[in-house]
């Protein structure tokens, strides 16, 4: 019988991941789905990097071999009088591709160790952008999306940054990546040395980061439970939380919160699950304001879980009334403040905004059925603080706010003091009367002029034009001036007046979006005197956030001292997470790497010429980043940072040669990180030590965002080595795999 004719196998020309997942590839080294996935070996096994490679080395096989070779390649059927010839140049053939796939091989381990070796900056064009991919071996990859080239401005104004599956717009800090691109560059080299300690100890550091989080993250689901700390430390929990947040944030009528908290300790019958879960997202909140060190954050966040997995119940139709609605707002900010998730707060704000809407907030109390003045005024106390949330979280996101001033009519909060709700129509009281209403009326007046600035820093199709920034810039200063004036005719009075604590986070609030508008033009400004007036609104701007959360000196205090009101600030931005430990990181960072501008600009600079005001905050970050460890923030790479930063200004005033400076930098990066070590052991003894009982079997929702978390400055050095997000076809599963 006639020997049967095996069919040829026909070379694979995908790449190895694509040809796995069973997906199209377009053949380029790396292709286009290994670019996507983050994957770093895009590796083809019929031996060239690219099919045109494959071409080249086939027309540069000598003729003889190459003359045989090719009908072997072409034919479906050879003839059998050539088999054996044809069996013997196949091997042939077979051989010289294993040689050119050893040395392309080579060629391309020694291409990555190259690359390895610096931090890469090659702008990837595409139609409409200029996208510059920046990654490092300490930094990871992050793609930041300039200027069009075509709008007119500067092709270094970062529009947005894609990091993982996730775009930020420019009022993201995390566009801010070039600030810190010049420190990568100096320390990068020296990462791969044997006697480089930075990457070991950051690795090391980030595993005890993760069974500290372990330990403290409650089980999912959480159910309701009626416990509650001590009387009197709930009573301490309460009070911080209506001296602070709800001072800006107007979310409960507070006579009627209070008679409700009293009741609950003297009642025998079953307590009422709403407000349970209404009283422990307080508590958790004020536990963020109790003491320096965050001692009751395990327990903040357990009554956070608490409430989350109460709120996620399906089928919550019934609940749809106004407490509800302050349920989930509460929740909003006791995620972002005890740190669950903070990160991903602004798509849950998103369904907050939906609720509210489904419900008719977003009409006046006027254009429906008749209701009482404490409805109507709650009702609109409640769309207030919906909207002002959503544009926080959306400025803190980098996402648009998709809120417009079209999209409702509900007037702004009256002017009342809560008792007076209590009565049957009252009257408002004058405007220039101070009331616990009044600061919520100022953020609405004030709303118009900063949904603005959001807008053209986040929407898409943003004109991002500086004669555009100069506008909003203006608007937003005229509007703060009215604000200005009317809280300083409160403070003149002798009635009611705002405390300290409010005017700080107003001030804050407003520098904040003044400080987001202009830092798109923060590092052009360098060199282009056009845009100096934004270099100096960065700047000052800055140095007044900063001393805003950070009183110069922060004199420490004990456990058992009461605070003056003020200092809650201070003490919010070392223990919560979110908004306000953000803009402090930010301000930061500006300041030093404005103070390492003025250093290059003037090389014979001397210390005596040196911003002491600036050069203070260097130093104080340091202090602050440090404190937040010791109130159980798990990464040290905050206060790596500002050791870094402290280590550069420092050796570029002494003159060191970029060599010298780069090892000096290294050095005290190493040392920052062994101090941190042993407070992450003590931390996490204190853990065991309290029998926090977590769940690391589990998948919890902080289990989940903690890779993703871009609240702080984990994005920016990223030792990991996994694969950071596959869009492709697992070969087990068929369907998306998501690795």
């Amino acid at each position: 019988m006639a020997e049967t004719e095996r069919r040829r196998r026909r070379p694979p020309i995908s790449c190895v991941l694509c040809r796995r997942r069973k997906i199209r590839c377009n053949r380029e080294s790396p292709c286009s789905n290994c670019v996507r996935s983050k994957n770093a070996n895009c590796i083809y096994e019929n031996h060239f990097s690219q099919p045109q490679q494959a071409t080249e080395l086939h027309s540069s096989i000598s003729p003889p071999i190459a003359a045989v070779a090719a009908p072997s390649l072409t034919s479906k059927s050879p003839p059998r009088a050539a088999s054996t010839t044809t069996a013997s140049t196949a091997a042939s053939y077979q051989s010289s591709q294993d040689i050119e796939f050893l040395k392309n091989k080579i060629k391309q381990l020694e291409e990555r160790l190259s690359q390895s070796n610096r931090t890469s900056q090659s702008p990837i064009q595409t139609p409409g952008s200029n996208i510059e991919a920046i990654s490092s071996r300490i930094g990871g990859t992050f793609y930041v999306h300039h200027e069009d080239p075509l709008a007119g401005q500067p092709q270094n104004i970062s529009r947005s940054v894609t990091h993982k599956s996730r775009m930020f717009g420019q009022s993201h800090w995390i566009t801010g990546m070039s600030l810190v691109r010049d420190i990568l560059n100096l320390i990068e080299p020296h990462v791969h040395e044997d006697t480089c300690k930075i990457t070991t100890l950051m690795v090391k550091s980030k595993s005890l980061a993760r069974t500290i989080k372990a330990q403290r993250t409650p089980h999912w689901p959480s159910p309701l439970k009626p416990d509650l700390p001590p009387k009197d430390i709930a009573d301490e929990l309460v009070d911080r939380y209506l001296q602070t947040t709800e001072t800006i944030y107007r979310i409960l009528h507070i006579p009627s919160f209070k008679r409700d908290y009293e009741a609950h300790w003297t009642s025998n019958t079953e307590p009422n699950t709403a407000f349970l879960v209404q009283l422990k997202l307080v508590l958790a909140i004020g536990a963020t304001t109790y003491d320096e060190k965050f001692t009751l954050r395990t327990s903040a966040m357990q009554w956070v879980y608490e409430a989350q997995t109460w709120i996620s119940e399906p089928g919550f139709k019934h609940r749809l009334n106004l407490q509800f609605l302050q349920n989930n707002i509460l929740l909003l900010l006791a995620r972002e403040f005890a740190d669950v998730g903070p990160d991903l707060v602004w798509i849950s704000a998103g369904t907050l905004v939906r609720i509210a809407v489904y419900m008719g907030l977003h009409k006046d109390p006027t254009r429906l059925p008749k209701v009482s003045t404490f409805t109507a005024e709650m009702r609109r106390r409640l769309w207030n603080t919906i909207l002002e949330i959503s544009l926080q979280l959306s400025l803190v996101s980098g996402g648009p706010p998709f809120i417009s001033m079209d999209m409702f009519n509900t007037e702004p909060p009256g002017n009342f003091d809560d008792e007076q709700l209590a009565v049957e129509d009252p009257p408002p009281k004058p405007e220039g009367h101070f009331t616990q209403t009044s600061i919520a009326i100022i953020l609405r007046k004030i709303f118009p002029a900063r949904l603005a600035v959001v807008k053209f820093l986040n929407n898409h199709g943003s004109s991002g034009t500086y004669k555009e920034t100069l506008r909003l810039d203006a608007e937003l200063r005229a509007s703060y001036k009215a604000v200005l004036r009317t809280l300083q005719g409160y403070k003149s009075t002798t009635g009611s007046q705002p405390s300290e604590f409010a005017m700080d986070v107003m001030s804050l609030l407003m520098n904040r979006y003044c400080l987001s508008l202009h830092i798109p033009f923060f590092v052009p400004a360098m060199d282009e005197a056009a845009y100096a007036f934004s270099r100096n609104v960065v700047v000052e701007t800055s140095l007044k956030i900063w001393r805003g959360v950070f009183p110069s000196p922060l004199t420490p205090t004990s456990h058992d001292t009461v605070l003056p009101n003020r200092h809650y600030l201070a003490r919010l931005v070392v223990c919560a997470s979110g908004f306000f430990r953000i803009s402090a990181l930010q301000a930061s960072v500006l300041i030093a790497s404005e103070l390492m501008g003025q250093l290059r600009e003037e090389e014979t600079l001397g210390l005596g010429l040196v911003r002491q005001d600036l050069l203070s905050v260097v130093g104080e970050a340091k202090t602050w980043a440090w404190k937040c460890i010791e109130a159980g923030e798990t990464s040290v790479k905050g206060y790596f940072l500002a050791s870094l930063h402290a280590a550069q200004i420092e050796g570029l005033m002494k003159g060191l040669e970029r060599d010298e400076l780069s090892r000096f930098v290294v050095k005290e990066g190493e040392k920052a990180e062994e101090e941190c070590f042993p407070l992450l052991e003590e931390m996490l003894a204190r853990e065991k030590l309290e029998g926090s009982t977590g769940a690391p079997e589990q998948t919890t929702p902080s289990q989940m965002v903690e890779d993703w978390d871009l609240t702080m400055s984990d994005a920016l050095f990223d030792f990991g080595e996994t694969e950071l997000v596959n869009w492709g076809f697992d070969e087990n599963y068929q369907g998306l795999s998501f690795n």
